[in-house]
């Protein structure tokens, strides 16, 4: 993890460090008990040093960066659409009093409109997997 073993280290290298060992964990490299005891390990850890040695025998995992930026990309993409979602029923309320229409209560079909047209209509994976599928035949 570093070249001077003696750095102090912080909680956010010991969360990295934990979810680092659950990867390893998944993939089956670690039984329960040896993932209990490096989670100890992990957790007790002061220095960069000791995180370190609870991974001497393991592989580098270098696949989690590439996963969490398409992760993060896509909490991005989605983020304005909770912001509307989250917007709507205020609004519905708004109109509910203000406008002087007879049947007010039919603004309240507001809400679940915009959640089926803001999250209903799209399947982002489904979509990706049907592009590459595509884009793998034409090659």
């Amino acid at each position: 993890m570093s070249d001077v073993p003696e750095i102090r280290i912080g909680t956010a290298e010991r969360e990295q460090a934990l979810n680092s060992l659950s990867e390893h964990f998944a993939a089956g490299r670690l039984t329960v008990p040896e993932f209990d005891e490096r989670s100890l390990a992990v957790t007790n850890a002061t220095t960069r040093g000791e995180l370190d040695r609870v991974f001497t025998d393991l592989p580098a995992t270098t696949a989690a960066a590439p996963a969490k930026a398409v992760a993060a990309d896509t909490d991005r993409d989605q983020n304005w659409r909770r912001i509307v979602m989250s917007v709507i029923p205020l609004v519905a309320l708004v109109l509910f009093f203000v406008v002087p229409v007879d049947n007010s209560w039919l603004f309240f079909l507001m809400i679940p409109a915009a959640g089926a047209i803001l999250f209903g209509t799209r399947d982002d994976r489904h979509d990706r997997d049907r592009r590459r599928g595509r884009r793998d035949r034409d090659r």
